[in-house]
């Protein structure tokens, strides 16, 4: 199959609209494939400013017909766009349920394959009814409808390998191929000690490098698993640091539910710094390389860009062993994995909570009381990225997934 092949990637999220771990994952491999085939990306929240993206970026507003209707009502009218603006591609790549029925109607209108990007499933998040209410079995309709009839899918890990196949029994598993999200080794590096942005961020936010410091970066959503966190924290040393980048809530009952509980944290012990701005590149650079490890106490997360950025920096990982997550983390090398039974039913619920908080703030408590043991794992956590998670190495990977996809 010849090389000179046109890939279409179908997005909500594109720069300067990122917000999650999705559309950081678009920005870098649409970057590394333009190196290898012609790629043109199609995302939402309206046209870009030419001089700001690559060529070939084209943005679709929401339908003013649309305005009123149900969140995910506005989702498919981007989608019947970007479907218009797929033709003449030779394969159409779509990431997330936002991007799915473009994929899967562009596939039934051109006639060309279509691979789907499984970075979450909507079987999994049900608390998104709160978010999206009747929209949620929208949403839950165009995802399975697009993966049933995909060409090919690409799991971000093993973990998320294994949920596809329980969540559609009637995907071919021949058609399933592991592919793991990557990370800008460039862009997640730690600041020398005595650089001037990093002290100026760290003077701003009160975090001081001479305390133990424990980070968590994520979205404000169900399955990132903050309020365990907050009330694991607790049971932590009074001399450690929290430091939580949240933003971005799914929806007004858990932003009530985090805030209640950041502020419970704040009347019981000093060191707890709540930074609720989506943050910088940067600044969030300056603020890992001050802590001394990470925390993703997930329960739901298919591999977790925002563990891959920490190691990069050269942090360990404390994570729930949950998804993908093990995928990323070595226990006992560059973090440790944190025990936890779920229920079934697309929640990822602890069964016991109070052991699984207990457990989360006995393996921080763990890391945190031998900062040279922990200054050891990130080393670690920093070479395990280098050696596996590579943009440049994931993106020949998904140009031979595509080769194959193309060649059946």
């Amino acid at each position: 199959m010849s090389e000179n092949i046109r890939v279409d990637l179908l997005t909500r999220e594109f720069p300067p609209h990122v917000y999650g771990g999705a559309g950081v994952h678009v920005e870098e491999l649409s970057r590394v494939l333009r190196d290898l085939i012609e790629v043109r990306v199609h995302c939402f929240d309206g046209p870009r400013d030419p001089d700001s993206v690559p060529a070939g970026v084209t943005g679709y507003a929401d339908l003013p017909e649309l305005a009123l209707a149900n969140a995910a009502v506005r989702t498919f009218g981007v989608d019947l766009q970007m479907t218009i603006g797929t033709a003449g591609t030779d394969l159409v790549h779509s990431h997330t349920w936002y991007a799915n029925l473009a994929g899967h109607l562009s596939k039934l209108l051109h006639g060309v394959p279509h691979v789907i990007s499984a970075h979450s499933l909507e079987p999994l998040r049900p608390w998104k009814a709160e978010q999206l209410g009747g929209g949620y079995a929208l949403s839950s309709w165009a995802e399975k409808t697009a993966y049933e009839a995909a060409d090919g899918i690409v799991a971000v890990s093993n973990g998320m390998r294994d949920d596809i196949l329980r969540c559609y029994p009637a995907i071919d598993p021949a058609r399933v191929e592991v592919i793991h999200n990557g990370i800008d080794l460039s862009g997640w590096q730690a600041p020398a000690k005595d650089d001037p942005h990093r002290l100026a961020v760290l003077q701003k936010y009160g975090i001081d490098e001479s305390r133990p410091a424990i980070v968590f970066v994520g979205r404000v959503t169900r399955q990132k698993g903050l309020p365990y966190m907050l009330r694991a924290a607790e049971q932590l040393p009074k001399d450690v640091q929290l430091i939580l980048c949240a933003g971005a809530p799914d929806t007004p009952e858990i932003a009530r539910e985090v805030a209640d509980l950041v502020e419970n944290l704040q009347s019981k012990r000093d060191g707890v710094v709540m930074i609720a701005e989506m943050l910088p590149r940067a600044d969030l650079v300056a603020i890992e390389s001050a802590a001394t490890t990470f925390v993703t106490p997930s329960v739901y997360e298919p591999l977790g860009i925002v563990n891959l950025e920490a190691m990069a920096v050269g942090i360990p990982v404390v994570g729930t062993a949950t998804g993908g997550i093990p995928d990323v983390i070595v226990h006992g090398e560059t973090g440790f994995l944190v025990p936890i039974e779920q229920m079934q039913d697309g929640t990822g619920t602890p069964i016991d909570r109070e052991k699984f908080e207990a457990d989360l703030a006995a393996s921080l408590t763990d890391m945190v009381s031998d900062p040279e043991r922990a200054r050891q794992m990130g080393v670690a956590s920093r070479r395990r990225v280098e050696e596996h998670f590579s943009w440049d190495a994931i993106g020949v990977r998904t140009v031979e997934f595509y080769k194959k996809v193309l060649g059946r």
